[in-house]
């Protein structure tokens, strides 16, 4: 999709209401991810045992309503050997945070269609920017049925959701949250700088190991492996344990040991601060971050401040703040880097 925007003034800019449009959409989906590690922080995911996409817009009412929304959590697994004997307004705090999450889903759905159809009939969409916002409506509605998929892996055999499907609903939201970046980067004017031959195949690259790290960081959450070895730099005494990668075949500790997991996450991250070492020094000294290239000096501080969260997250046993903010910065990060690399296509275009 080609650039759309103009060198107009805002009043004459047709697409600074659609840009606006989507850069809200990517504040809700960041705030949507801090509220849905909240509720799996509070344990709070598997409170509401029902999906009704419609219906379940309105919260209990009556004390009849909240007895039954209790008697339906007390038939799973969770409350049975966890929270046997939890009282009505232990309940209510757990329902609340699910409830939350499950709401704003609702409010983003609302945020897309309304100012979509608006903007329909005032004509400011064109056919080049119709597949990319169908594809973000996909996402989008995949990412609720992915939820209510990731939920129900904990209702019936386990006491919690299966880090399998919560790495794959994090990795979705992810995924939505990076294209609504890219297709609102390509809606601007982007002045031509620039850009050294094979630069881009590298940021890709270090973007796709980002975006690895991402998934490793679910594997530790869905199995609570952050709750262990809260140590930096060692792990049981050693940069390197002695219990990893053991289980037949090895490669599944990977996603369900609780060592291998932490083990790996701390190994990506080193691997990534090198690699963004390297980039922001050669950014520096090839285009001393000018025009777009100041994307690499964000990235950079980024990363830095995402390693520094992880390890205090780790080593203070993971408190919902430090936690929230590991997990919503990873975000940010790579949306850097994707507004970065579509800044420069848009550059190698003009």
């Amino acid at each position: 999709m080609s650039s759309t925007a103009t060198t107009t003034s805002p009043m004459e800019d047709p697409m600074r209401p659609v840009r606006i449009w989507l850069y809200v959409l990517a504040v809700l989906i960041l705030i949507m991810v801090a509220v849905g590690g909240a509720t799996r922080l509070t344990d709070s995911g598997l409170s509401i045992t029902e999906w009704k996409p419609i219906s379940g817009i309105i919260p209990p009412l009556t004390m009849e309503d909240w007895q039954a929304e209790l008697e339906a959590y007390r038939q799973i697994p969770e409350y049975q050997l966890i929270n046997k004997g939890m009282s009505l307004e232990e309940f209510q705090f757990i329902f609340w945070w699910e409830w939350g999450h499950r709401f704003l889903g609702r409010v983003i759905g609302l945020a897309f269609a309304i100012p979509f159809v608006i903007f329909l009939f005032q004509k400011r969409l064109n056919w080049q920017l119709a597949p990319s916002l169908f594809i973000l409506f996909l996402l989008g509605g995949f990412q609720g049925f992915l939820g209510w998929w990731m939920v129900s892996s904990g209702l019936t055999e386990r006491v919690d959701v299966s880090q399998y499907r919560l790495a794959t609903h994090l990795s979705a939201a992810c995924i939505l949250f990076m294209a609504i970046i890219w297709v609102v980067r390509r809606l601007r004017h982007v002045d031509p700088i620039w850009v050294e031959r094979g630069w881009r195949p590298m940021i890709w690259a270090f973007g796709v190991l980002v975006f690895v790290q991402l998934i490793a960081g679910a594997f530790v959450a869905g199995m609570d492996a952050g709750l262990a070895y809260n140590t930096w730099p060692l792990m049981d005494g050693a940069l390197v344990p002695d219990n990893i990668y053991t289980s037949s075949p090895p490669w599944l500790d990977a996603f369900e040991d609780i060592t291998t997991a932490q083990f790996n996450h701390r190994t990506f991250a080193y691997i990534i601060a090198l690699f963004a070492a390297f980039l922001v020094y050669k950014a520096w000294k090839n285009t001393q971050f000018a025009g777009v290239h100041g994307w690499m000096l964000i990235i950079g501080a980024l990363v830095l401040t995402q390693i520094l969260l992880g390890i205090f997250t780790l080593i203070y046993v993971v408190p919902l703040g430090l936690a929230l903010a590991h997990q919503v910065t990873a975000f940010l990060l790579l949306g850097a880097i994707i507004a970065y690399l579509a800044d420069m296509k848009a550059e190698n275009e003009r």
